[in-house]
């Protein structure tokens, strides 16, 4: 059974072994490679969220759940991140800058569906928009090489594809938005 502390001590071994993503995504994929037991160990999620496990300056945990059909702008980690999820569907386009825009602006480059059981690692300059295009919530495990909370990041408008600093609370109360829906 997935045993939350277990997790959280074995991805601190795996960074302290390694400062890269490669023995973390290990850890991750193990643990989603059995995603009912995540779904219990974590319990049945009610609604959508950004659920702290563990937060440090090396190291955050995330639970993060995407409620039905929710979409979150394109935004940038500054740090390395594994996703593995363990319930649902999550679609990931990617993104680079246009080069010379002095707007910041944004042009898309790629995508990736993920579904249970699936585990991607993303560099720390990976800039991308997350859907979860299924009628359900989608649960994911999401670990980031240091403090996923601190300033630096960037998101960029939905529309205009123009970059402006990241604001978590506007990311939480997007996620208030799509449960209410």
């Amino acid at each position: 059974m997935f045993n939350k502390d277990r997790f959280i001590a074995d991805c601190q071994q795996a960074l302290a072994e390694d400062s890269s993503h490669k023995a973390v995504r290990d850890v991750v994929a193990r643990a989603v490679s059995e995603p009912d037991q995540v779904l219990r160990g974590l319990g049945e999620p009610e609604k959508g969220g950004l659920n702290v496990v563990y937060q440090s300056d090396t190291l955050t945990i995330l639970n993060l759940v995407w409620a039905p059909m929710m979409t979150l702008m394109p935004h940038n980690h500054n740090m390395w991140a594994v996703i593995g999820l363990y319930s649902g569907r999550e679609d990931n386009i990617f993104w680079r800058r246009v080069k010379d825009d002095p707007d910041g602006r944004i042009e898309a480059a790629g995508a990736k569906a993920m579904c249970a059981g699936d585990t991607e690692a993303l560099g720390r300059d990976i800039v991308h928009s997350v859907t979860n295009p299924i009628p359900r919530l989608t649960c994911g495990l999401h670990v980031y090489g240091g403090d996923f909370f601190a300033d630096g990041r960037s998101e960029w408008d939905a529309e205009t594809l123009t970059e402006q600093p990241y604001n978590v609370e506007n990311a939480r109360a997007l996620f208030e938005q799509a449960n209410a829906r």
